[in-house]
C-alpha cells in the first residue's frame, strides 16, 4: 500500500487495461501513487473525491474522450496538468489537445524512459505552483498589481535577483532570447519562468534539444513532414514549430545545430513561415524563440561553425546564468529544497546535514553545477540513515576535494595523510557504532559492552576517548 509520502498522485484513464497495468507498474515502482481507470464515466468522481498531481488520459475512448477530460480538469481543477496518450495516427488532435492546454503528448507505443520524464516534470510543475510564490520583482515605473511570480528557480544571491529582474522586464514581450550558462544551471528553468510569465503562459511550451537528434532528421523534427517525404512516413506529422504556435519554443543547446539547418532556422526567424519535408504548402506560424547553450556563440561565429547572422537574431535578448561556484549565497536553499524532495522519493527522514559536510558542499567548484548538486545529494539520501546527512556521507570527489578536512582546519594545512585518514574514518565509524548502541539499550554501559562484544572497561575507554557522553552504570 503506498503511503502519503509518494512522489505524486497520478491519476491514469485509459480503456485498454494492459496500457493501464503497464503504467500503473511503471510509475509505481518510481514511487507515485497511481489510481487507473478503465472506465472513463468514472474519472470525474475520482477527481472530485481525492486529489492529484497530474493525469494521463487516453485521448479516445468510449464514452467520455480525453478531450472532455481535459476540459473538466480546465474548469473544476485550474493548473492540474493533463498528459494525452494518442496513436501515431491520431498525432492532429494531439496538437489541438495542447492548443486547448495539456501539459503534453505521448504517442503509442510509447517510450517509457520518456513518460516518466515527462509525469515527473508535470508533478513538479503542479506542486510548485500550489506552494506560495516568491515575490520577485515589485515593478515600480509599471503597474504594482502585476509583479512577475517566480516559482521554480531557487536562488537569493544578487546574481539571481538581477537574473529575477530580467525575467520581469522581457516576459510580456514577443523578444527572441538567448540564455547562456554552464551545463547544469537551469537554462530550460528560465525559458520556462519566461514562458510562464509571458501573455503565451495558456499556450504550448514546446523545447527541442538540437545536440540529441540526428543532422538527417533534425529538419522533420523541426518542420514535421508529409506522408510519404521518406521510407517510413506512413502519416503526416507536424514539427516543433507547429506545435509551438502561439506558444514558445525553447531550442537548447542551440550552438549544436548544423550549418545548413542553421539557414532554414533563420529564414523561420525572419518569415514565421516554412514548408513541411516533402510539402509545398506554407505554414504560418507564431512562435516566441528561447534559445540556450553552454557554448560562447560569437568563438563558435569566428570559428566558422554558427552563422554571426543567426547569431545576432537570437542574441536579442541575453541572460547569463552564473556557474554555481559563483552563487554560493543559495547553496543552503538548494540542499534544503533537495534534502526534502529526496526525502520524499526515497522515505527518509533527514532533518540537517552535519557543518563539516556543509562547508564541502560550499567550498566544492561543482563543475556540473546545480544538476550535478541535486545528483549528489539524490546519492547521499539513498546510501545514507539516520536523521542528518554526515561527511562521511559526501560522495568522493567531494570529500576529497576538501582533503578530508571540517570546516574548523585552516585551508594553508597540509592535507592529512593515508594513516590520519584511516584513523579519522574509523573514530567515526566507532562513534557511530557506540552512540546506536547506547541508543537501543537506554544508555545502560553493561548492556551495550555485551552488545558490542566489548569489556565494560574497553567501553568506558572508548566513551571517553571519543568524547562521548557516558551511560548509565
Amino acid at each position: 500500500m503506498v503511503t502519503s509520502e509518494a512522489v505524486g498522485k497520478v491519476l491514469v484513464v485509459d480503456d485498454e487495461r494492459n496500457i493501464t497495468f503497464v503504467i500503473q507498474a511503471m510509475l509505481a515502482k518510481a514511487g507515485y501513487e497511481v489510481i487507473a481507470l478503465n472506465d472513463s464515466s468514472q474519472s470525474f468522481q475520482a477527481m472530485a473525491s481525492r486529489s492529484f498531481d497530474c493525469v494521463i488520459t487516453d485521448l479516445y475512448m468510449p464514452g467520455v474522450g480525453g478531450m472532455e477530460i481535459l476540459e473538466y480538469c480546465q474548469k473544476k481543477h485550474s493548473g492540474l496538468p493533463v498528459v494525452v496518450i494518442t496513436a501515431y495516427g491520431t498525432i492532429e488532435s494531439a496538437v489541438s489537445a495542447l492548443k486547448l492546454g495539456a501539459f503534453d503528448f505521448i504517442t503509442k507505443p510509447f517510450d517509457q524512459m520518456e513518460l516518466l520524464q515527462v509525469v515527473k516534470k508535470a508533478v513538479l510543475t503542479y506542486k510548485q505552483r500550489q506552494k506560495e510564490p516568491i515575490l520577485i520583482y515589485g515593478q515600480s515605473e509599471g503597474p504594482a498589481e502585476n509583479p512577475v511570480l517566480i516559482s521554480s528557480i531557487i536562488g537569493t544571491s544578487p546574481q539571481m535577483q538581477d537574473i529575477f529582474k530580467i525575467i520581469s522586464k522581457i516576459a510580456p514581450s514577443p523578444s527572441t532570447v538567448l540564455v547562456w550558462g554552464e551545463s547544469g544551471t537551469g537554462k530550460e528553468l528560465v525559458a520556462y519562468e519566461i514562458h510562464r510569465n509571458s501573455p503565451r503562459a495558456g499556450k504550448p511550451f514546446i523545447k527541442i534539444n538540437c545536440a540529441a537528434i540526428p543532422a538527417t532528421l533534425i529538419e522533420s523534427e523541426f518542420f514535421g513532414y508529409e506522408r510519404g517525404a521518406f521510407t517510413g512516413a506512413v502519416t503526416s506529422k507536424p514539427g516543433r514549430f507547429e506545435l509551438a504556435h502561439e506558444g514558445t519554443l525553447f531550442l537548447d543547446e542551440v550552438a549544436e545545430m548544423p550549418l545548413e539547418m542553421q539557414v532554414k532556422l533563420l529564414r523561420v526567424l525572419q518569415e514565421q513561415e516554412f514548408e513541411r519535408v516533402g510539402g509545398i504548402n506554407t505554414v504560418k506560424v507564431n512562435v516566441r524563440i528561447i534559445a540556450a547553450t553552454n557554448k560562447d556563440l560569437e568563438a563558435e561565429v569566428k570559428a566558422g561553425r554558427f552563422r554571426e547572422d543567426l547569431f545576432y537574431r537570437l542574441n536579442v535578448v541575453p541572460i547569463n546564468l552564473p556557474p554555481l561556484r559563483d552563487r554560493k549565497e543559495d547553496m543552503d536553499s538548494l540542499v534544503k529544497f533537495f534534502l526534502k524532495e529526496f526525502n520524499e522519493k526515497f522515505k527518509k527522514n533527514f532533518t540537517a546535514i552535519s557543518p563539516e559536510a556543509m562547508a564541502a558542499l560550499r567550498n566544492y567548484s561543482w563543475p556540473g553545477n546545480i544538476r550535478q548538486l541535486e545528483h549528489a545529494l539524490e546519492r547521499m539520501v539513498l546510501m545514507s540513515d539516520g536523521a542528518i546527512l554526515q561527511f562521511r556521507d559526501l560522495p568522493e570527489e567531494v570529500a576529497q576535494a576538501s582533503g578530508g578536512r571540517s570546516s574548523g582546519e585552516g585551508d594553508l594545512e597540509e592535507p592529512p595523510s593515508f594513516k590520519e585518514i584511516i584513523r579519522k574514518q574509523t573514530q567515526t565509524l566507532e562513534r557511530d557504532l557506540i552512540e546506536k548502541a547506547l541508543e537501543e539499550t537506554g544508555g545502560n554501559i553493561t548492556r551495550t559492552a555485551e552488545k558490542l562484544g566489548l569489556s565494560r572497561k574497553g567501553l568506558q575507554l572508548k566513551i571517553k576517548e571519543l568524547g562521548l557522553k557516558r551511560g548509565v552504570e
